[in-house]
């Protein structure tokens, strides 16, 4: 049993890791065209090499996602799966390997999760991290029960086979992290013991055909030599090649769009953000003037936004490029709505209308494009994995309506933003493009606490205009993941120029973050926070109070609905 893991904090808490720190490229899943709102993607990018792929198999803990991370960081194809996925699911990637996640299950327990059949019958190597090395053992024969002293935080490992491939380059005791309550009474026949712990007799076990479990947490920082151990079981013990390149994934992505697309033709959302830039760029590469932009002003985004959006697409990307305004129209749909999830979805109800209606004019419109990410898709529907909790709808994923006629075209689907920079960078995109800011799909409806209305809206956008403008004069733009302004739904009682005032209380937001999966509150610097606090009250007309908000994710998450 796998328990809870706190990220590692960050070495600099005024800088984000961007794509500079991290040599991957970006991933798509591999999914034939079902019709329907179904996502047309494509599968990893290796021209002229075989295709190889390392599948993390889920169960269910909530770091799952950094082992595909740190796989991916080699150049090489990883896919989280869930424990109950079918081999046909991920036949095509040509596993090479599989990695067996942690989770919060004791295998002993009714109904635990097991691992498909496939894992073994198909010979490649195996390595179970904590809950995936407990299935190991419970499945091959050997015996898991309650650890007699739970087993949480750091520890020091002692290596007892140096000759083993996963500790090439690893000193013999070296610091790890564990998180587990279960430990391995009993080995199954044919595995030893090759690694301890002070608590775990068994921390590191294997066999002579290539299966391995770790009792310790190799995906986190915590663990000193981590992320050696898992790049000797991707190069030394599954013999993959590294080829999957960032080049090979934008010519394949090319080949693959034109094919699924033909002759057809394409509209897409375009926000002036990263992501749907870079969609747009990608598949305007590939079919050229069969693909039209659309850009609807819903009057959800901030001051001056639409604007500038329209001038850097035309001056940049020289594409088809309707404009839309439906300020009206979202603000009608949004009124009287207060719960999170009915904007969230009503906003993206909306979308597709809009969409459709534009679509129609142009003739047979047969895909829309979007620039949904894999952060989206797993905090939404948990689609990859059936042991994961949905946390909230994004408006582009869950929120979509069922009866949309469109086909989706989502090849950033399970990327995150710091790829989708590297793409960017690599398709000559601009910097300003590349490095704005994500802005979430349904503007700053999330961003008002309650019903949003014009007053409120207007609020907002001062508010938020001087947060932008005060981070950028402080040259942290790029340090930060995320800055903006809450306009809250609490009012309190303040005191300007001897009079009593009752005003919003606004919520100033700034975080780091590499993915978006986890993020901790950046450490503005307090003349900073004095500067913005100062200005709003002073400029913004209803506001008489700020604060700033100092939660990490988890527990919170960087929007506040």
């Amino acid at each position: 049993m796998e328990e809870n893991i706190s990220p590692a904090p960050p070495e600099d808490t005024h800088r984000v890791r961007t794509s500079g720190d991290l040599e991957v490229s970006a991933y798509l899943e591999i999914a034939k065209e079902k019709g329907g709102h179904q996502p047309v993607t494509a599968g990893p990018a290796v021209s002229g090499a075989e295709r190889e792929a390392i599948i993390v198999i889920d169960f269910g803990s909530q770091y799952s996602l950094l082992i595909a991370r740190r796989v991916r960081e080699l150049h090489v194809y990883c896919e989280l799966v869930s424990f109950d996925a079918p081999w046909e699911k991920i036949a095509a990637l040509n596993p090479k390997g599989f990695i067996l996640s942690g989770g919060p299950s004791s295998v002993y327990e009714p109904n635990a999760p097991m691992a498909p059949s496939y894992i073994y019958e198909k010979h490649v190597p195996v390595l179970g991290i904590c809950y995936g090395m407990q299935v190991l053992a419970k499945q091959l024969g050997g015996r898991v029960a309650p650890g007699l002293k739970k087993e949480y935080g750091h520890a020091v490992l002692h290596i007892g086979d140096t000759h083993s491939p996963l500790f090439a380059e690893l000193p013999e005791s070296s610091p790890v992290w564990m998180s587990h309550g279960d430990r391995i009474e009993e080995m199954p026949p044919g595995f030893k013991p090759l690694a301890y712990t002070e608590n775990s007799p068994v921390a590191v076990m294997g066999n002579e055909d290539n299966i391995f479990g770790l009792q310790c947490h190799p995906e986190v920082a915590h663990s000193l030599y981590g992320s050696t151990i898992l790049k000797n079981f991707v190069f030394k013990v599954c013999r993959c090649q590294g080829n999957w390149t960032m080049g090979n994934f934008i010519t394949e992505s090319l080949v693959r769009i034109k094919e699924q697309v033909g002759d057809r033709k394409v509209i897409s959302a375009i926000s002036g953000g990263v992501d749907s830039s870079v969609v747009s760029t990608l598949i305007h590469r590939a079919i050229g003037d069969r693909l039209t932009c659309i850009f609807v002003n819903n009057g959800l985004l901030r001051r001056q936004e639409a604007d500038r959006t329209l001038e850097v697409f035309r001056n940049n990307l020289h594409m088809n490029i309707i404009y839309v305004e439906a300020t009206d129209r979202f603000l009608g749909r949004l009124a009287g709505v207060t719960d999170p999830e009915t904007k969230r979805k009503a906003i993206g109800t909306e979308f597709i209308k809009v969409f459709e209606e534009e679509a129609a004019k142009l003739g047979k419109t047969d895909f829309l494009a979007q620039g949904t990410l894999y952060p989206d898709v797993i905090e939404s529907t948990s689609s990859t994995s059936t042991a994961s909790a949905k946390i909230k709808t994004h408006h582009n994923v869950g929120g979509l309506p069922s009866h949309m006629t469109l086909k989706l075209i989502e090849p950033l689907r399970f990327l995150f933003k710091d790829e989708v920079r590297q793409v960017g960078l690599e398709l000559g995109l601009p910097e300003e493009m590349v490095w704005r800011q994500p802005f979430p799909g349904p503007g700053l409806a999330i961003r008002i606490i309650g019903e949003v209305t014009r007053e409120k809206l207007d609020i907002l956008k001062a508010a938020d205009w001087i947060v932008m403008n005060e981070i950028k004069k402080a040259n942290l733009y790029r340090q930060l993941w995320q800055s903006f302004a809450i306009l809250t739904d609490v009012k309190s009682v303040g005191v300007m120029g001897d009079f009593r005032t009752y005003g919003y209380l606004v919520a100033i937001r700034a975080v780091t973050s590499n993915d978006a999966m986890t993020a901790d509150w950046a450490r503005l610097p307090y003349d900073l926070l004095a500067n913005i606090s100062s200005r709003i009250v002073n400029e913004v007309p209803g506001v008489n109070r700020v604060v700033y908000d100092i939660t990490s994710k988890p527990p919170g998450t960087i929007e506040w609905e």
